[in-house]
């Protein structure tokens, strides 16, 4: 194979330009082509993975998917108040319901350990193609975040999800077109203040 002739400038500025938008940024009612999403799931394969174990899995919902995975939580969300005896609130009952339909498509991010890997690198190797998804929508100009609400951490939606043992539920990615033209701008720490170098 002969050594790939990369765009440093490009790389760059794609990952200095990625930003998070949410259910408030998004455009509704105007899905994406289900080609661009399939081309994020394709780029996210191709993520770093130890051993090659490859432990991503993903759900994806889109169209009336959307109703059906919004209703989920929040009927979910309305059991474990009555069963933890905790306050539910109407507000977040019709967040969980109603937010899924803001997005164009709502990808759940799971990760399948593997015996014999450490479970860092498993969860690092997800995250990892995640990211691949990020910049790929951001590439495209489309609006989406990665988030860790809802069902990600109530134990009665392992099994609704296939999970066993270590495996994980690590959030959802929601993506949308943007409703407006302008681009989130970012901050980060100066890098001196994150970094140690070691010469001698």
């Amino acid at each position: 194979m002969q050594k790939p002739d990369f765009n440093p400038e490009e790389v760059t500025k794609i990952i200095r330009g990625r930003r998070s938008m949410f259910v408030a940024q998004f455009k509704e009612n105007d899905p994406i082509d289900d080609a661009i999403i399939e081309e994020m799931l394709e780029n996210a394969r191709w993520a770093p993975t130890h051993k090659l174990t490859q432990p991503w899995r993903f759900i994806v919902y889109t169209g009336e998917g959307l109703k059906k995975f919004g209703q989920y939580q929040a009927d979910m969300y309305k059991m474990r108040a009555e069963k933890n005896g905790t306050p539910f609130i109407e507000a977040t009952y019709e967040k969980f319901l109603n937010n899924p339909q803001k997005a164009s498509h709502v990808i759940a991010i799971l990760m399948k350990r593997s015996e014999n890997i450490p479970l860092m690198e498993e969860i690092a190797a997800t995250a990892m193609a995640v990211q691949n998804m990020y910049l790929t929508a951001s590439a495209y100009g489309l609006a989406g975040y990665w988030g860790t609400g809802g069902p990600t951490f109530w134990p009665e939606a392992r099994e609704d999800f296939g999970l066993e043992g270590e495996d994980m539920l690590m959030g959802f990615f929601y993506v949308a077109k943007p409703a407006s033209d302008n681009w989130p701008t970012g901050k980060r720490d100066p890098l001196d203040e994150k970094v140690a170098w070691v010469t001698e």
